[in-house]
């Protein structure tokens, strides 16, 4: 505490971190948040795309020595086939079911792909290097600061206005909102709603894996990783109101500041400081900053 205070150059490390670990949490928790918004799913194995994405990365980047940006493309394609199998295959018979039945599927799908990484991946720890000309520091003037996080702290943002000119600014992202009010009427007038729906699912998944490929450097894949991600993530996108785009770019940028800052002022609570942001949230506006309240019969 006494750091922050009496060092500007210590808090605007900070400042950068916060901004770096929220934006790469926004690029998977945005995944979570866009099925939730359109499919009204409950995505509880959005964590194990995320750590597919890492592996997929290992592979990629390590195995095969095919570069970075090869593993992160790889990492998004690779979920993006995932993502039409378990769709097609399971997600498209929970449409409009109860939200019980959701997670205990979801869940299941958990432990069967967390077995099949330990299966292709064995169950030790593994390391991705970072890319070339990104492992060292940039000189910012008033400090040094690792050129990594710096694209992590530039990269989500323009995912950010990537997926908002998308959903926004195109006709097909209009029928996706259009699918949100009334799904019926939006086939009745002649539109492939399974296409949207697997669509959404596709890119949500692919964004769980780019998140993951991007995060591998710096948590190294390993068994289990999903469970931690995916506790963060329902985190933000509750506390930025689940299905709001603009809800979950701030909810992680809250819970990146929060998390650092926390782990800055009372080291080992950072956790407990995101819960109880996330309890008076709730309390305050059950259905998010960014939220709306669900309309009786959606």
């Amino acid at each position: 505490m006494d750091m922050l205070l009496s060092s500007p150059t210590f808090v605007f490390i900070q400042v950068l971190n916060s901004i770096s670990l929220g934006m790469n949490l926004f690029i998977i928790a945005a995944g979570l948040s866009l099925i939730f918004g359109v499919l009204r799913v409950i995505n509880f194995a959005h964590g194990v795309f995320y750590m597919f994405g890492a592996y997929i990365m290992y592979t990629v980047a390590q195995d095969l020595e095919l570069g970075f940006v090869t593993g992160v493309i790889a990492a998004a394609a690779g979920l993006a086939v995932i993502a039409i199998v378990v769709e097609r295959g399971l997600f498209q018979w929970l449409y409009g079911k109860e939200h019980l039945m959701q997670l205990l599927l979801t869940f299941a799908i958990v432990l069967i792909m967390g077995d099949l990484a330990k299966i292709i991946w064995g169950t030790d720890q593994l390391s991705v290097s970072y890319p070339d000309g990104m492992s060292g520091a940039l000189n910012l003037g008033i400090t040094f600061y690792p050129t990594y996080r710096l694209m992590l702290a530039v990269i989500g943002p323009v995912i950010f206005i990537g997926l908002f000119l998308l959903i926004e600014r195109t006709r097909w992202g209009r029928l996706t909102r259009a699918a949100t009010q009334d799904m019926e009427m939006l086939s009745a007038l002649g539109i492939n709603v399974p296409v949207i729906y697997v669509t959404i699912f596709l890119i949500g998944a692919a964004l769980a894996g780019v998140g993951g490929a991007l995060a591998a450097p710096i948590n190294s894949p390993t068994p289990g990783m999903d469970a931690t991600i995916i506790v963060e993530c329902f985190v933000i996108v509750i506390i930025g109101g689940l299905g709001s785009l603009w809800g979950t770019f701030v909810g992680a940028l809250i819970y990146g500041f929060v998390f650092n800052f926390g782990s800055v002022i009372v080291p080992n609570w950072q956790d407990v400081f995101a819960f109880l942001l996330l309890m008076v949230v709730l309390l305050i506006r059950p259905w998010g900053l960014f939220g709306k309240p669900e309309r009786e019969g959606h």
